[in-house]
């Protein structure tokens, strides 16, 4: 739990510093013909929020040994694509 507590915190935190990045970085754009928006950032928010998940730190395979100990060098986790 505490942890969990934790890692709110380290994601709150982040937030709000990518929060000022992005201010900082949309009126320091230099091309202002092509100027950055909010719209630009909204994969970075994407992953910065899903940190908060606990699912993400679960292992794919829990029962996998450590590649040192036999187990799989690689396990795929992408999706396959839409036939």
């Amino acid at each position: 739990m505490e942890n969990s507590d934790q890692r709110r915190q380290f994601v709150g935190e982040l937030w709000r510093r990518f929060e000022a990045l992005q201010e900082w970085a949309i009126h320091n754009w230099p091309e202002q013909q092509h100027p950055l928006s909010s719209a630009n950032f909204v994969e970075a928010r994407k992953e910065i929020l899903a940190l908060g998940h606990d699912d993400m730190f679960k292992q794919a395979e829990p029962s996998a040994a450590e590649p040192a100990d036999g187990g799989p060098q690689y396990i795929e986790v992408t999706p396959a694509p839409w036939p």
